[in-house]
């Protein structure tokens, strides 16, 4: 993907910093803004996972720090929901004075109560979708519920939420007090994709139910089942991403000409942040490329060996097939099971250094159909036929030269 430190400011003048995440070699074809749970932060790994799916799907996301969080400036204990509500105004503002207006917003826990209320507001938006979202944002409350009465007593006091301490003033809980979620959902008049975990202990899984009998059609829910709050668990919220970005495209207009020229048949691109975690676009077709947990990857694709290994398998498979319609033979179906490794070469003088070790393809073939034994000799030869084969088999020249 391309990763790009975005900075803005809010209504109060004060500097935001966010990461705006583009797919890879490609136009997005639409933009969107991710809205933080409470206290949370841009860099949460749930937020970065959900982005992701939806750059894999052709779409910008914003991810920003709220005021007073993360990188961006400002007090904490100085803002309010109202805040959060203005700071999501001035991220579409930005986008839209800067790249292109958003067209979808997405928000976690108070973040989705904030994107609902920013959705009433952003005249660009045409679709929202909310993650574990409280049906009203009073709902926070129950996080500091042992220091409400000193905060109405001394006007604020420090709590500690997942491990740091954060001052919460008395305007907080006011401001919470005059906003109804209930209310803006019923006039919002847009469409709202509500995720929701039924084992959500954090925010009960019946707000979720308010929210949807709030909302106009089209209104969708999904249960997000097993999912944690704050969808910890890598699967979930990949899952969750993909979910919005294959819901939201319904909603939102797409480019007939997203694709940047280039002269390639494949497109890598890493950030430094990245890791191992490579955006790609295959043909007409977008991929992500990883390595395994073990190898210090995060495992959201396959490895570089493993998509060499695919490109034979495939080409195989599609080889054989090719081969029996030609010859009118029954072959119902072509498996093909390949693996890569470094194996010693047979017959070597020196089997005992790394240097002797070729790079072996191991391949396994299952045929089904009516075929005699006659026919199946001959398609085993056959896939050593295939082009990809050929080329792994051949003396293979690379020309590399650096753009730009």
């Amino acid at each position: 993907m391309n990763l790009q430190k975005i900075t803005f400011r809010n209504k109060e003048g004060e500097t935001l910093a966010g990461r705006l995440e583009m797919p890879a070699d490609r136009h997005p074809h639409n933009f969107a803004v991710f809205a933080h749970c409470f206290t949370c932060n841009k860099n949460l790994l749930a937020v970065k996972n959900i982005s992701r799916a939806l750059t894999a799907n052709g779409f910008a996301v914003l991810r920003f720090d709220f005021t007073g969080l993360g990188e961006s400036e400002g007090d904490f204990e100085d803002t309010n929901f109202s805040g959060n509500v203005s700071d999501l105004i001035a991220a579409a503002s930005f986008l839209e004075e800067t790249y292109k207006a958003p067209t979808l917003l997405v928000g976690h826990s108070l973040g989705g109560a904030a994107a609902l209320f920013a959705a009433a507001e952003i005249a660009t938006i045409k679709a929202v979708a909310t993650i574990g979202a409280p049906s009203n944002p009073v709902h926070v409350q129950h996080l500091f519920k042992s220091t409400i009465v000193e905060i109405n007593t001394s006007g604020k006091a420090v709590v500690n939420l997942s491990g740091r301490d954060f001052t919460i003033k008395k305007q907080f809980l006011d401001d919470l007090e005059t906003k109804s979620l209930v209310t803006v959902v019923k006039n919002l008049r847009k469409p709202v994709l509500i995720l929701h975990s039924p084992q959500d202990d954090t925010v009960g899984i019946k707000n979720a139910e308010e929210l949807y009998v709030a909302a106009h059609h089209p209104k969708s829910f999904v249960s997000l089942d097993g999912a944690d709050h704050l969808l910890m668990k890598k699967q979930d919220s990949l899952y969750a991403g993909q979910l919005i970005a294959a819901w939201s495209q319904r909603y939102v207009s797409s480019s007939e000409n997203e694709d940047l020229k280039t002269k390639h048949q494949v497109v890598a691109s890493l950030d430094a942040s990245d890791g191992f975690t490579t955006a790609m676009k295959v043909g007409s077709h977008f991929l992500t490329a990883d390595e395994p947990i073990a190898f210090g990857g995060n495992d959201y694709g396959p490895s570089p060996y493993e998509l060499v290994s695919a490109g034979l398998s495939a080409c195989t498979a599609m080889t054989l097939q090719m081969y029996a319609k030609r010859k009118d033979w029954n072959v119902e179906n072509v498996e093909v099971h390949t693996s890569y490794s470094k194996s010693h070469a047979q017959d070597c003088e020196n089997c005992e250094t790394d240097s002797a070790k070729l790079d072996t393809f191991h391949r396994e073939i299952t045929l089904s159909g009516n075929l005699d034994k006659n026919q199946k000799a001959r398609l085993l030869q056959i896939a050593d036929k295939c082009p990809v084969h050929k080329t792994l088999r051949n003396n293979v020249q690379i020309i590399t030269k650096l753009l730009g």
